[in-house]
């Protein structure tokens, strides 16, 4: 930066800063002006934050309602946050604040379930449970960097303050908000509240995906025999939901103009629990961030800072273990170690209950190990009379995330980034994807990972270890063995986990991808093998998901998917993102145009005969995508899922071959008669929905009332649009649960970084808030918002909209 330049910079960062200063007494509605300043700035930045220090937090919202919060200290930040996730959110974060305190049962019975689908009673049960081990307290009370830091701290007891601020401007009865006006479980929250959130959101993949299979564990009554785990099951955890991510980071060399560009597509559930919010937060001098987070945490998870951009994927890592009790004779709460006999700790569990009598309380026994607690999942992992489970959830009590987060939202360089995960390793459950100014991309797996070696996994596995892992990814260890523990590596900062060297890593300068595979095909030139097994598998089958993720950026870089020159643009990229091509349909189309070609009718699984005539015309007609108004969508999605569901890899006539990962499987195999079958069974669906067979996908894939595109990871679709069951007689998928739910797509210029976002189910759960389905119909349409990043971008936005705050 040339010094004139630099001069004029920082006059203006001191005018912004004193009006700021000067407009203590402002309401919303005024514009004030405000900086947004890059790291390294010096004495004007400081100056800007001694100005500040003491006095206001501004929370500046632009279109859309999007909040940037510029304030002088982390504990103001987070109270500015805090503050705006109530205004826009306040019955979500109080609803998860109740989960995380075992108090649902009390207030909405124990009969009603969590928006998860656990039931109240038990949920309560496993975080009474959680409360009461001490083991949050305990990483509480470490130092830095195993315990948080003092940034740490203060921006949670911030964000707690500030969501009470808005508790004591707005009485609970009488809320905007209908879902929760005059609750009694609305109440203000402390700082161990969000602490706990924060343990729940960190083992979203671990022990709160357990939550009822913990909570409902009980000792088997005398005699009961073994039961052998079964040899196959849909796995656990996130990636078991069927949840995940895309993620690219594009760097120089597949970019028009050589900048680096990121793309974030997480695909988390559309509920309080999961769900993002859009944000900014400012501190002159020290912290620019803008992107989104999760109800409860106070820092942004996925977004981009002046110098850099990152976003996350699920991982096939299991960030747990499960230890295999081998139980002493006559007593299944006593296991051997060693050939000695040791109790289990019982925790005797007294959460409060209402029904129709009034609240009383119920009481639940749970057991535990050093490890951590007993669990059951019925025919799975069984609790008999000489065998049980334990689950060592390694990210229980890992409260480094939050400055892991934290040390990402000041970086500026992927040497930054590495840095910060060199001196955390807290990341929870999720890959990360990152791109610097210089257009150099990143992908690593370095996340909370058990260090477990396969030499380890193979010499402490039980006779349940090969098909529990198949089952779950989970990996077993026998627990009557002393020499069976977690191991070590002398990169991590946590005894027992892996370190970020010795986990994969590949940096480049064409692209880096992931969509919930294992890191081997992150970027095929360069494939990833060196790795245990724990953090996932190398020459397997790829998902369709990826494999069209792959295609998408190979079509980009050669300009050959009809959106012009070769190399990624801003305005490419989106258009990429949201092309909706379904390669299920791609790969299955042609087998389906010949099936179709001599046949009139087929057999339904009842065997009944159907008319497919009308069927053919459709889906032979229909481009393959699932956009809006694209006639065909419908009835291909109720075929194609049939028959997945039905024939499972089988479909394919051209099985995967490890040696061609990238485009096999393929070719439909119209012989079977599941797809026969699947055809029929889908005309007769769409019919008795009431639907015409060439509707469009947005006729009956809906979000509050609202016609959606996109399609589901099961069809092969990156654009992951999941309704959580099957058409109703009038036509309609149930609401959207999941899926697409924040992009982010970023290129990072010389200039500053140019940003495009959309929240797909918009910033506020409030029916009453004027932002509460905006960006729903903005991507209805297929449009974007344009990021307002720096000052002048803020100020000068016709939406603005300015509250200033005494955080005192």
């Amino acid at each position: 930066m040339s010094l004139r330049r630099y001069v004029r910079r920082r006059a203006g960062w001191i005018r912004g800063i004193a009006g700021v200063a000067a407009a203590s007494t402002l309401v919303a509605g005024v514009v004030v002006g405000a900086p947004s300043v890059p790291a390294g700035t010096g004495g004007a930045a400081q100056a800007g934050a001694d100005a500040l220090a003491g006095s206001r937090v501004v929370v500046r919202r632009t279109g859309f309602g999007i909040p940037h919060v510029l304030a002088a200290s982390y504990r103001d930040v987070g109270f500015g946050v805090g503050y705006a996730i109530a205004e826009d959110n306040l019955c979500g974060l109080a609803d998860d604040i109740l989960t995380v305190s075992g108090q649902r049962a009390r207030f909405l019975g124990a009969d009603a379930t969590t928006p998860e689908g656990v039931n109240n009673l038990d949920s309560d049960i496993y975080h009474a449970a959680v409360n009461r081990s001490g083991v949050l307290e305990a990483a509480l009370a470490q130092p830095e960097p195993l315990g948080p830091s003092a940034a740490a701290r203060d921006i949670v007891a911030g964000y707690a303050a500030g969501v009470n601020r808005y508790l004591a401007k707005h009485p609970v009865a009488g809320l905007s908000d209908p879902t929760c006006r005059g609750a009694a479980w609305v109440r203000p929250i402390t700082a161990l509240d969000v602490w706990r959130r924060i343990n729940e959101i960190v083992t979203l993949n671990g022990g709160a995906a357990f939550a009822q299979e913990i909570a409902t564990a009980a000792p088997p009554a005398a005699g009961q025999a073994r039961m052998a785990a079964p040899s196959s099951r849909h796995p656990v955890g996130l990636l078991g939901r069927g949840i995940g991510s895309n993620g690219w980071a594009i760097g120089r060399d597949a970019t028009a103009d050589g900048t680096g560009m990121l793309l974030a597509n997480p695909h988390l559930p559309w509920l309080p629990a999961e769900r993002f919010y859009q944000m900014q937060m400012t501190i002159p001098g020290q912290l620019d961030v803008s992107g989104a987070t999760v109800f409860g945490l106070p820092v942004v998870a996925v977004g981009h800072t002046d110098g850099v951009a990152w976003t996350h994927t699920t991982s096939t890592v299991a960030p747990d273990t499960l230890t295999e009790l081998s139980l002493a004779p006559a007593d299944p709460t006593r296991y051997l170690v060693d050939g000695k006999a040791r109790s289990m700790r019982r925790q005797q569990i007294t959460v409060q209950v209402r029904d129709a009598h009034g609240v009383h309380p119920v009481s639940r026994t749970l057991y535990r190990t050093p490890d951590g607690p007993v669990l059951a999942v019925p025919g799975l992992l069984d609790w008999s009379a000489d065998i049980a489970y334990v689950l060592h959830d390694a990210n229980a009590g890992n409260v480094r995330a939050v400055d892991q987060w934290l040390a990402f939202n000041r970086s500026q360089s992927l040497a930054d980034l590495r840095a910060a995960q060199r001196r955390h390793n807290g990341l929870p459950w999720v890959n990360t994807l990152a791109v610097e100014r210089s257009g150099t991309v990143l992908y690593n797996d370095v996340q909370v990972v058990p260090a477990v070696s396969d030499a380890l996994a193979d010499r402490c596995a039980t006779a349940q270890s090969g098909p529990l892992f198949q089952a779950t990814r989970l990996v077993v260890l026998d627990g009557s063995r002393s020499d069976c523990g977690w191991g070590t590596d002398p990169s991590s900062v946590v005894p027992g986990l892996f370190g970020p060297a010795s986990l994969p890593s590949l940096t480049r300068t064409d692209f880096v991808a992931n969509s919930n595979d294992s890191p081997w095909l992150t970027n095929p030139a360069a494939p990833l093998t060196a790795f245990p097994r724990i953090v996932g598998d190398v020459g397997t089958e790829r998902s369709l998901r990826t494999r069209l993720g792959l295609d998408m950026i190979a079509d980009r870089v050669a300009g050959t998917d009809g959106f012009g020159p070769p190399g990624f643009t801003l305005d490419t990229l989106q258009a990429t993102m949201l092309g909706d091509r379904n390669l299920g349909a791609e790969l299955a189309k042609p087998a389906v145009a010949a099936l179709c070609a001599g046949t009139a009718t087929l057999p339904d699984s009842a065997g009944v005969p159907v008319d497919v005539r009308s069927a053919c015309t459709v889906l032979t007609g229909w481009d393959g995508r699932a956009t809006v108004g694209d006639h065909g969508a419908v009835l291909w999605r109720e075929f194609f899922n049939r028959a997945i569901a039905a024939a499972g890899a089988d479909i394919w006539r051209t099985p995967f071959d490890p040696a061609r990962p990238l485009t096999t499987p393929r070719d439909l195999n119209t012989d079977r008669i599941e797809v026969r079958t699947a055809l029929a069974d889908a005309v007769e669906a769409v019919t008795a929905a009431h639907l015409p067979l060439d509707a469009p996908i947005d006729a009956a894939q809906r979000y509050q009332s609202i016609g959606l595109g996109g399609c589901t990871q099961a069809e092969g679709c990156f654009n992951a649009i999941e309704p959580p069951g099957g058409l109703d007689p009038n036509g309609h998928y149930p609401d959207v649960a999941f899926g697409t739910s924040f992009l982010m797509a970023t290129q990072l210029t010389a200039a500053g970084p140019r940003t495009r976002t959309l929240l797909l189910y918009s910033e506020s759960g409030n029916p009453a808030s004027p932002h509460f389905l905006d960006q729903t119909e903005l991507y209805a349409a297929g449009q974007w918002v344009t990021e307002r990043f720096t000052r002048v971008e803020i100020a000068t936005d016709p939406a603005l909209r300015v509250e200033v705050l005494d955080p005192r």
